[in-house]
């Protein structure tokens, strides 16, 4: 099947053919499930992404769901065998999926700027506009999404270096203030943070528009110029490297000219995780950021990766997963990023996740013929 200039071929498959199936509990996810239906029913739907499947679709499987009663890991399988037909999707390349994992970091926050808390967090600035065909000028690359409007024209946006170096300074858009540039950075990674003020008080803010550059990964920076080892590279590493040279952060962070804007989000059920693009609450290795150009939010898939351990108990991972997010790193048909919760634990966890895997759609029986 080709798409949109990405090309890709889905196989159908059976539950019996899914890497670690019979052991995965999938119950968790009826929750979620009865979360993006009570979505669909009040807001504007999903975007359909180049595979076709659409949230009208996606309503009707998930009022079915809504019926049935996920009572233990069993009956949770049996309703995914009976509801759905299983497709391996395999990138047209020949090279196979591959998996990253993100998390809701936790940052010390202050109110106010001192000496100390001196970087600042902002909201999505007025003179930031959405992009699209109808407005975008001939000479900005159609992967910007977002623009600058000035005096009736419109331009690329000042990029990270620029913003640093005070761009935004005097507009009153700021949320809070880090203490460290490099954990500000991470959070701009994760598009998503709980904010730990200094007298416990704990607030989110989650992604809210970016400034429109590409992202650029520092981590591929940093081993092109030998300073990392391809066979260690991890968030870690990358923080280890930055924390140990002080000097060359400014140079390495203003490498990748992507800069995310935030706004403040509802910090109920701090047990459950942030609200991300399918504005629905992310649910620890049960959620999958993908490529929202060619997926459709609140599909399932499962995800099964052999040298993937350390997520499972020190099992090969096999887990099916709702696509719930997306991020500008996601790209292609066999790409996803698994959220592994909020924390430093979490966060452990989601720095080392770096792993081939096999990608399985799994489409519901009413449209799963057309893709036969």
């Amino acid at each position: 099947m080709s798409t949109a200039g990405r090309d890709f071929d889905l196989k159908e498959v059976s539950f019996a053919q899914l890497p670690g199936w019979q052991a995965d509990d999938p119950s968790s996810l009826q929750t979620a499930m009865r979360s993006i239906s009570a979505h669909l029913r009040t807001a504007k739907p999903y975007r359909t992404g180049a595979l076709g499947l659409g949230a009208d679709e996606l309503l009707v499987f998930l009022e079915q769901a809504q019926a049935a009663e996920f009572a233990d890991a069993q009956t949770a399988r049996r309703f995914f065998e009976d509801h759905c037909i299983p497709f391996h999707i395999s990138p047209s390349s020949g090279k196979t999926g591959f998996v990253t994992a993100f998390y809701e970091p936790e940052l010390a926050v202050s109110a106010s700027p001192d000496a100390i808390f001196k970087y600042p967090i902002y909201r999505r600035p007025t003179d930031l506009i959405d992009l699209d065909d109808t407005n975008r000028p001939s000479g900005i690359d159609p992967y910007y999404a977002f623009g600058l409007s000035r005096n009736g024209e419109i331009f690329t946006y000042p990029d990270r270096g620029e913003i640093d170096r005070g761009y935004l300074d005097g507009q009153g858009l700021e949320i809070a203030w880090a203490k460290s540039k490099v954990d500000l950075f991470f959070v701009h990674v994760q598009g998503a943070a709980r904010l730990v003020y200094g007298d416990g008080t704990i607030r989110r803010i989650t992604y809210a528009a970016k400034a429109g550059h590409p992202f650029s990964p520092i981590g591929r920076l940093l081993l092109d110029r030998g300073e990392l080892d391809p066979a260690t590279v991890s968030m870690q590493t990358i923080r280890q490297w930055l924390n140990a040279h002080p000097d060359k952060v400014d140079q390495v962070l203003w490498h990748n000219r992507s800069y995310i804007f935030f706004r403040e989000a509802d910090v109920e059920g701090l047990e459950l995780g942030p609200i991300a693009a399918a504005k629905v609450p992310l649910v620890a290795g049960r959620a999958l950021a993908v490529d929202r150009l060619i997926h459709t939010f609140g599909f399932p898939f499962y995800i099964a990766s052999e040298s993937l351990t350390h997520l499972d108990g020190g099992r090969p991972f096999g887990r099916l997963m709702l696509a719930l997010d997306t991020g500008s790193a996601i790209v292609g048909p066999a790409r996803g990023d698994i959220f592994t919760g909020s924390g430093d634990e979490a966060g452990e966890l989601a720095g080392t996740v770096r792993n081939n895997a096999d990608f399985y759609i799994l489409i519901p029986r009413g449209a799963a013929e057309r893709y036969r």
